[in-house]
């Protein structure tokens, strides 16, 4: 999208639509072989189960509470969370992955693990249709007393997404119709109307959770609900703070002092800047961005543009990772990117990759196709191992051999995240109007889709990351006008563009960051899209002061990093002063045939100190070569020390 408004309306295409090989399908592979069931397993180990099973008794809080703040007295539990209060959110996104995996590989032992988790569920939702087993098995009688802090939307929201691809793999409508019958229970509850409770949730969700409903089923109002709770978020009187004098909590005693942590500061519409937690943010902002799509809202449209810029370029990572401080898992300062302690967790960046791919939904712009791709590769796909067994929660830009990937974690929202999103990513790579199909991410795959009534199958033969060259084949059923449009990247200098061999002018085509190429496609067609990947260095803005006199090395959408495993202990003694454009290539078949990189450089020694710890002289150095490889890929091998910034000069000069 331009700053000039677009009706159109593109929408992803459905997950089965895609086939994928390549990096990407390697990954699936290996979340249908490992991880779809290895959640199921440590979900299981953890409790999750029991909590819904109406035949066996209450578990009662398994997870203590934590307070939500230092100033919550400890006798005042109702201001109090566990992590426990949002297990169903992680049933929900177990089972999205599963269904996803299903599509892949068709594995009739894990759908009926599914099948007996619905049927749980079945017996476990009351009457009037409400469905949350930390208030029906351990709080009964509270539910819709603490929006704010117990994520009772936000779990419906993922069982909501849980439901509908579960639906859509298997056929099976049983968990699609219990959380519709959830949402008409909402439906009577939320609003303006007499008995009704005009809130919302403190942690988003729910909001794009129903916009899939929505389209699952075709009922409007469930899209309806989606925008009810935008449009409420943070009008004046606050909701939490009603919610809370109702309760007989102080509304002044939260998490964080401040409703900037849920953004419901102020209404949607009015905010420019992103604050509070990450992970809350990208929901709201990919739901809003949705609703945008849906009803084409220019009013929200404005806002994200404003908030879009607000994140990528004063507070957003060069791998995607957004959220630097972990007390708030969220954000804190313009240009307070620090490495080390970076907190990136993994469902921010997923969550990024919702947002931009949404973004793209009132028309392809490359501004938001670009950064999708950088976060989808690096600041997200470092959250799960090659093997798809272990999960990165916070992502680092340096460590010194201490930060590992973990089996599991008190809070596991991350590996079912990573999870569904590998699992459903050939649904981002494209998008479909009706007139249009637009590839906004390249990798060997099928996709068929219908574009201006017409079955058409565009299959890319590529082994892009690791390779720049992307044939396309383009055959619709019968001969079809309708426009094919390719992103070309920013940093894709001198890409180049045919048709059955004959050059197209991309400055001719090119909108928005975009070929466009609208004409009658016979199938007979070969295009035939060239992006070089030629390594080079990038340098962030002085005021991110961490990575002042240092540079990143980057290859295509990839960003690269060093490790202790090629490269010995202490990467900072390390510089590089030579063009990336210079370096040596070569394929590492124990990452998967990723492709390294190595560069002459210059090492710091230790020698002469003589015991000392300071002297006058600088350290003597010797030349060495640094190896980089794909940062999503680190920590996939020996353990050790890791670093993304480098010490170096300009290079390429």
């Amino acid at each position: 999208m331009s700053r000039t408004r677009k009706d159109r309306q593109f929408r992803p295409v459905p997950v089965p639509s895609v086939t994928l090989g390549g990096l990407f399908g390697a990954r699936q592979d290996a979340v249908c072989q490992t991880t779809a069931e290895t959640l199921l397993d440590r979900c299981v180990a953890a409790g999750m189960l029991t909590a819904i099973d109406v035949d066996q008794p209450s578990p009662g809080v398994v997870i203590p509470y934590h307070s939500m703040s230092p100033t919550v007295p400890a006798t005042e539990q109702r201001a109090r969370v566990s992590t426990q209060m949002f297990w169903d959110s992680d049933l929900g996104k177990s089972i999205e992955t599963v269904a996803y995996s299903l599509y892949r590989r068709p594995n009739p032992a894990l759908e009926a693990r599914v099948d007996a988790i619905v049927a749980l569920y079945a017996k476990l939702q009351r009457a009037d249709g409400y469905l949350n087993a930390w208030y029906l098995r351990v709080v009964p009688g509270r539910e819709w007393t603490n929006l704010r802090d117990t994520h009772e939307l936000y779990c419906a929201g993922h069982l909501i997404e849980g439901a509908v691809a579960y639906y859509q793999a298997t056929g099976k409508r049983q968990l699609m119709d219990i959380m519709s019958r959830y949402v008409d229970h909402m439906i009577t509850v939320f609003g303006h109307g007499a008995g009704q409770i005009a809130g919302y949730c403190g942690h988003e969700e729910i909001e794009l959770a129903l916009v899939k409903l929505a389209r699952a089923t075709g009922k409007q109002k469930y899209m309806d609900l989606a925008k009810y709770f935008i449009d409420e978020r943070g009008t004046e009187p606050h909701y939490f703070d009603i919610e809370a004098r109702r309760d007989g909590r102080d509304p002044k005693n939260f998490v964080m002092g401040s409703y900037e942590y849920s953004q419901s500061h102020k209404p949607v519409r009015q905010q420019d800047k992103v604050v509070g937690h990450a992970v809350r943010a990208m929901y709201l902002y990919s739901g809003m961005a949705d609703i945008a799509t849906e009803y084409n809202d220019d009013t929200l449209t404005s806002a994200l543009e404003r908030l879009w810029d607000d994140l990528t370029a004063k507070q957003m990572y060069i791998t995607g990772g957004i959220g630097p401080a972990a007390a708030n898992e969220g954000f804190t300062g313009y240009y307070d990117l620090p490495n080390e302690s970076a907190y990136a967790e993994t469902c921010a960046s997923v969550g990024l990759v919702f947002w931009a791919s949404r973004m793209l939904g009132r028309g392809p712009d490359r501004r938001f196709a670009d950064v999708m791709e950088i976060a989808l590769y690096n600041g997200a796909l470092a959250g799960l191992s090659l093997d798809g067994k272990t999960f990165f929660y916070e992502n680092p830009l340096e460590s010194a051999g201490k930060h590992h990937r973990w089996v599991w974690h008190r809070c596991p929202c991350c590996p079912p995240n990573i999870a569904r999103l590998v699992a459903s990513v050939g649904s981002y790579m494209y998008a479909v109007a009706d007139d249009e199909i637009a590839v906004h991410l390249y990798g060997e795959s099928t996709v068929t889709a219908e574009v201006a009534g017409t079955n058409v199958r565009l299959t890319q033969a590529t082994r892009y990351p690791w390779a720049g060259a992307v044939r396309l084949t383009v055959k619709p059923e019968q001969p079809t006008r309708f426009a094919l449009a390719l992103r070309i990247p920013g940093w894709a200098k001198g890409a180049r563009l045919t048709i059955d061999g004959h050059a197209v002018d991309l400055d001719a085509v090119v909108v928005d960051g975009y070929a466009r190429l609208e004409r009658q496609w016979t199938g007979d067609e070969v295009v035939d899209l060239e992006l070089p990947l030629v390594p080079r260095a990038l340098y962030a803005d002085p005021r991110v002061r961490q990575d002042a006199g240092r540079l990143a090395l980057m290859r295509g959408p990839l960003v690269y990093c060093t490790e202790a495993v090629d490269n010995g202990a202490g990467l900072n003694a390390l510089s590089v002063t030579v063009d990336p454009a210079l370096a040596r290539e070569s394929r590492l078949a124990e990452l998967g045939e990723a492709v390294a990189i190595d560069l002459p450089a210059s090492r710091d020694v230790s020698t002469g100190f003589d015991g000392a710890l300071y002297r006058e002289a600088p350290p003597a150095s010797e030349p060495a070569t640094a190896r980089f490889v794909p940062y999503h890929l680190w920590d996939n091998r020996a353990p050790g020390e890791m670093l993304v910034w480098m010490r170096g000069g300009k290079t390429g000069a």
